[in-house]
């Protein structure tokens, strides 16, 4: 849906930025080829071997060298057409929208297709220096071991097959609850389209949780749009403000490091990334001069519209003072920028010191004119306690938008029809939650503590364990679900890494993966300051298992520095 509002990039882009990303792009394309022609040269060899092998056995079986079956061919394997060569195809990567190259996501990147490679290699037997692919690079609470909330899924169970409504081993407010739910769908049924923004109960019952947790500062429900994760929420968003403005393109201004959806995303839609850095000596904090410097270079090339906060932070862990965000929302309004506040992390706070301020509840709290900034926010039902990155659940509220704008962005949502029923029954699930003296509130608030419970307790182990490793620099993790430290890489290390064709950090991410299993993200996937490495790795592995990652990853480091040093 978002791409139907997209100008090509090259019509909204002043000739320098036009040839500053045709070398970008031409660059990725050139590696993207090689690395393709790479692969086919490989499977072509190999197929040559596996043909010459068939052949032979058949003839000494009696039959045909026509009789025998055929290697899998590369390019077979993505065609619908075995008789057109691929020279012939219609599309190629010279007449591709060119923005679909130089995206990249670098938390699915070449590091996690390895993974993905060991791993088939370990179950053939293969042997390694490990028995195991340990995966720290996303953010996928239950692909590392987390259990479902029992009431979630009682609930998600219950909408999706009313006869278990009957069922005597369903507590009687999961049933209350689910029966709500279909009232509001159309045929009582969780099969049927929604409104477009989403089920009204559910919205109604996103506002009571704002309004909760920021204190009673009223929500109206017609500003929340449910949507499929964050991730929709935040493009959607993008797409509608990528319009040139006085002969400039777009800008969106992001913190680096930042998470890579919105690096890939401006990059796919043909926007300006601005960046602004975050001073990792004072814990990952965000200073009003920087955002100013950084928009004020921007201007001269593009036109900044948006500015993303992330916290509590990815990659980085930080968590906002309310002192900081105060900052943030006066630079808003003074250059007249909305506000992008992505809140996943709300729930992971466990430094002591520290607690989340919703942006919503700092600006009206300030007064006019801040209360009126333009601000849009995301939550999502894969992170905090419920871990549920599958079903895609979330939602974004909308402040203070032109009334005009709103409804044009209300209208663009419509062509999509609507997000999920599962991920609206789970946002559902997240800000309607038991309440004291419910059947279900005790088996809830057990298991929400005990997960937050042992993310507090990893966030402090990985962050002791690495900070006694040598050449490494490691913030607290004071929320969120990673650790993001900075590693000093001998120069010989530098030189190898060169050699390789690779930057340092993925250089040394590669060698981590290949030596023991354990498998990150290079910082330069996030941004980072020149000059510095780091990588990005979650907190998410049990305790047990986490324990194991970061011994491994001791002895790895070690040898590593007698190697390079």
């Amino acid at each position: 849906m978002s791409r139907m509002l997209i100008k090509p990039a090259a019509a909204t882009m002043s000739a320098a930025l036009q040839q500053q990303q045709r070398q970008q792009q031409q660059h990725v394309i050139r590696r993207w080829k090689s690395f393709l022609s790479s692969n086919n040269n490989g499977n072509r060899r190999a197929a040559k071997t596996t043909l010459a092998a068939a052949t032979t056995s058949n003839r000494s079986s009696g039959q045909s060298g026509s009789a025998a079956i055929q290697p899998l061919d590369v390019h077979r394997s993505f065609s619908t057409s075995h008789r057109m060569p691929s020279s012939e195809k219609s599309l190629s990567l010279d007449n591709i929208n060119p923005n679909f190259i130089a995206m990249e996501y670098a938390v699915r990147g070449p590091l996690v297709i390895r993974a993905g490679e060991i791993e088939k290699e370990l179950e053939k037997g293969v042997k390694k220096p490990f028995d195991q692919v340990i995966r720290a690079n996303i953010g996928d609470c239950h692909a590392m071991g987390q259990e479902p909330v029992t009431f979630l899924r009682q609930l998600m169970a219950l909408t999706f097959e009313k006869r278990l409504l009957d069922s005597p081993e369903y507590p009687e407010d999961v049933k209350k609850r689910a029966c709500a739910i279909l009232d509001g769908c159309q045929g009582q049924s969780v099969g049927s389209y929604t409104d477009s923004a989403g089920l009204e109960v559910v919205r109604r019952q996103v506002t009571k949780y704002i309004e909760k947790r920021d204190g009673g500062i009223p929500s109206d429900w017609q500003n929340i749009y449910l949507t499929a994760g964050a991730s929709p929420g935040i493009k959607t968003i993008l797409a509608m403000i990528n319009s040139e403005v006085g002969g400039k393109p777009p800008g969106v201004m992001v913190p680096i490091p930042q998470y890579p959806l919105y690096s890939a995303t401006i990059s796919e839609y043909g926007m300006t990334k601005v960046d602004y850095y975050l001073e990792e000596e004072t814990g990952w904090s965000l200073s009003k001069a920087e955002l100013q410097r950084s928009f004020d270079e921007a201007k001269k090339t593009c036109n900044p519209r948006a500015l993303v906060v992330i916290n509590p932070g990815n990659p980085t862990g930080q968590v906002l003072t309310r002192e900081n965000i105060e900052e943030i929302i006066k630079f808003a309004h003074e250059n007249q920028v909305l506000i992008l506040a992505d809140e996943v992390y709300q729930d992971n706070v466990y430094d002591k010191n520290s607690k989340f301020w919703s942006f919503k509840k700092v600006a009206y709290e300030m007064g006019e004119p801040y209360r009126s900034q333009e601000l849009v926010s995301f939550l999502s039902t894969s992170k905090g306690y419920l871990g549920e990155c599958g079903i895609r659940g979330g939602y974004m509220e909308v402040l203070n938008l032109d009334p005009k704008v709103k409804a044009m962005l209300t209208k663009s949502i419509t062509a999509a029809l609507c997000s999920t029923t599962a991920g609206q029954v789970a946002v559902s699930a997240l800000v309607n939650p038991p309440t004291p003296g419910e059947p279900s509130y005790d088996l809830y608030k057990k298991e929400r503590d005990s997960i937050l419970a042992a993310l507090k307790e990893r966030a402090e182990l990985v962050h002791k364990a690495l900070n006694s490793f040598e050449g490494y620099k490691v913030n607290p993790v004071q929320g969120a679900m990673y650790v993001f430290p900075q590693v000093v890489i001998p120069p010989k290390a530098i030189e190898a890494a060169k050699a390789k064709g690779m930057a340092p950090d993925v250089f040394y991410a590669f060698e981590l993966l290949e030596t023991s299993g354990i498998c990150i993200v290079p910082g330069s996937g996030f941004g980072q300051k020149p000059g510095t490495y780091h990588f990005r790795s979650t907190i998410l592995p049990q305790t047990d298992k986490l324990k194991l990652m970061m011994e491994k990853f001791r002895v790895f480091h070690t040898e590593f520095m007698k190697k390079y040093k």
